[in-house]
């Protein structure tokens, strides 16, 4: 089954403290890159965070934020008035030396200045940390079934350009004979306008067989249809195939590739441009899967 590596997905924790937002957003990536918001008060969880999302989602782009909101608390932030008469005395002296008058607005000034006021650090106990955890794995449960669901509908899309490749690999066989017929006529053809030359019949076979079998491209065809069974294959298996897939989609280009070079044939070109579309379709989409 295929997962897709773009998902979203959010769980809320509610405290008596506090509420906690937990949102994680994913996108496509060669690798695991997560990127993690989390509150200081939080920080102690951060290995165990990480640990959890990445087992959870394998791969991808992830942008995990961890936010608190509606903080409720019964103590008021303290203005540090030890640090604001710091602040003056300095400002005052820095002036003095450049020549410049000093702040209107004193207070307002001060109040902006880095530790200013004091606020309550959030208390973490035993129990908000499994609430915590226990939210990031509801989270991580929302964001799999959005990738669950992604995931389908790009397994759709490949069945069905699969489907159309095995369709016209099988348009190719009506056109092999006559391309053969038409190879051969023509160096006959050849031969008769050089009127009167002289040449070794059987060589002249010999030659022509080696041409033709050079032509040959049931090799190519076969390979490929393997190709195409593996990668449905590989579908139905367990999730996290999208690079297994995406090795054999490459092999499959090569095939088409080989076909489209021996084809010599207008009508055996065209259905090879309509495999390579299909095939093109496939890489742009495989990106996306897990």
């Amino acid at each position: 089954m295929i997962y897709s590596m773009t998902g979203y997905g959010k769980a809320s924790v509610k405290l008596p403290s506090r509420d906690i937002s937990i949102e994680i957003k994913s996108l496509n990536s060669k690798q695991l890159d997560l990127y993690a918001r989390i509150p200081s008060a939080y920080s102690g969880l951060e290995g165990r965070i990480r640990n959890m999302v990445s087992k959870s989602l394998e791969r991808g782009k992830i942008d995990l934020t961890i936010s608190i909101e509606n903080q409720k608390s019964e103590k008021t932030p303290t203005i540090n008035t030890a640090v604001l008469k710091g602040y003056k005395a300095q400002i005052e002296n820095s002036a003095a030396e450049l020549g410049i008058s000093t702040p209107d607005d004193w207070f307002a000034l001060l109040l902006k200045l880095p530790d200013a006021i004091i606020s309550e650090t959030p208390v973490v106990d035993e129990n908000e940390e499994t609430a915590i955890m226990n939210g990031l794995e509801e989270a991580l449960e929302h964001i799999n079934a959005f990738r669950k669901q992604e995931g389908e509908m790009l397994q759709k899309l490949f069945a069905r350009k699969i489907e159309n490749i095995a369709a016209l690999l099988k348009e190719v066989g009506p056109y092999e004979q006559e391309r053969i017929d038409k190879t051969k006529a023509r160096i006959m053809e050849g031969l008769e306008k050089l009127h009167g030359a002289e040449y070794d019949k059987n060589r002249l076979e010999q030659e022509i067989i080696y041409y033709i079998e050079k032509l040959d491209i049931n090799e190519e065809k076969h390979r490929l249809d393997n190709h195409l069974k593996y990668f449905m294959e590989t579908m139905e298996g367990r999730q996290g195939q999208g690079k297994k897939l995406g090795f054999i989609a490459q092999e499959m280009g090569r095939e088409i590739n080989t076909l489209g070079s021996k084809a010599n044939h207008a009508e055996m070109q065209r259905i090879v441009v309509k495999m390579k579309d299909e095939l093109e379709q496939i890489k742009e989409q495989i990106l996306n899967a897990l």
